[in-house]
């Protein structure tokens, strides 16, 4: 219950200022014994005498279960992590008498507010509620707080630190296996223990394209087992890109299928365009002549001449028929 007087002295017939107007009757309210020339505490709803305050109204230790006599005056905003014992946050003056602290719903004498693993003093350090627990910050961080897997040192609560695959560093030892700069908040490539920043890992592991040298970071084409980036494999002819699309090669060179056909591809002789092979393209070939499948005709009747026999009349190619009838 909070204080709404200081402890005061009432001496009958010593001149009090309050003597004149007091009622001759000024009893304790709960057990009516007189408070003349004793010490009493007002609260709202009347004095009391030390002894019945004591009873009714302090608290009880939640270490030690006695009760926080009325000489320990309570201090005001002791929250976790806060130091000092008076109300003002400041540590007690010499010669002060033990004062009542208290965090959350809980009360302490002074000298029971301790760490509940070394016994030390929490009056004026900072600490921590573990479950039912107060520990300072130093057996806090022993048991509980991740341990830097570089420096081997506590990561201590609210400081900067990274955590990956179950690891915890703190943010400037967390650094580049390469260049050894912090990583900080930025992209990183682990390596089976090693740790790189995005320019050292590109640098030191990445691929690098066939065309123009610059490493690959992502997607890509292969051709003859080397890498080439999607912008920089194109046909040697005309400059399409290839990634996705029919091509072949000449002399190790890669062209699209038209390219192919105009520069190296043997010409139909019915037709006169390029026999590439691609799309599962058959052709036939007599002497120096080309045709494709669906070219090679009789050049009277029309007939495929595929699989059959044929008989050549200069540049024209006849079936039996038709050049039985020359």
């Amino acid at each position: 219950a909070p204080l709404t007087q200081l402890l005061a002295h009432l001496v009958a017939g010593e001149g009090d200022p309050q003597a004149g107007t007091m009622t001759e009757c000024f009893d304790c309210d709960n057990c009516k014994e007189s408070l003349y020339g004793r010490k009493y505490i007002q609260m709202d709803n009347g004095p009391y005498c030390i002894p019945c305050y004591d009873a009714h109204f302090a608290n009880t230790c939640d270490e030690c279960k006695e009760l926080i006599g009325h000489d320990c005056r309570v201090s005001r905003g002791r929250l976790a992590g806060q130091g000092g014992s008076r109300g003002d946050g400041s540590p007690p003056h010499p010669g002060c008498s033990p004062q009542e602290l208290y965090y959350e719903d809980r009360h302490y004498h002074e000298h029971c507010f301790r760490c509940f693993r070394c016994d030390r003093s929490l009056a004026d350090e900072p600490f921590t509620c573990q479950g039912e627990e107060l520990l300072c910050n130093d057996c806090y961080c022993s048991e509980f707080s991740s341990k830097c897997v570089a420096c081997e040192k506590t990561v201590m609560p609210g400081s900067r630190k990274l955590e990956y695959n179950g690891q915890t560093w703190h943010e400037h030892c967390f650094i580049c296996s390469s260049c050894q700069q912090p990583i900080g908040s930025r992209s990183f490539i682990p390596d089976k223990k090693d740790y790189y920043c995005v320019p050292c890992y590109e640098s030191k592991f990445a691929p690098r394209c066939t065309r123009c040298k610059k490493t690959l970071t992502k997607g890509g084409v292969t051709y003859r087992d080397e890498p080439w980036h999607k912008e920089c494999f194109v046909c040697t002819g005309c400059k399409t890109p290839l990634a996705g699309q029919q091509f072949t090669s000449q002399d190790d060179n890669p062209y699209c299928v038209k390219c192919f056909g105009n520069l190296y591809a043997k010409k139909c002789s019915a037709c006169t365009k390029p026999i590439t092979g691609f799309g599962g393209g058959k052709y036939v070939s007599f002497e120096d002549r080309h045709w494709h499948h669906n070219c090679f005709n009789c050049a009277r009747c029309n007939t495929s001449l595929v699989g059959k026999g044929f008989i050549p009349d200069n540049e024209e190619i006849l079936c039996r028929d038709c050049s039985s009838d020359l």
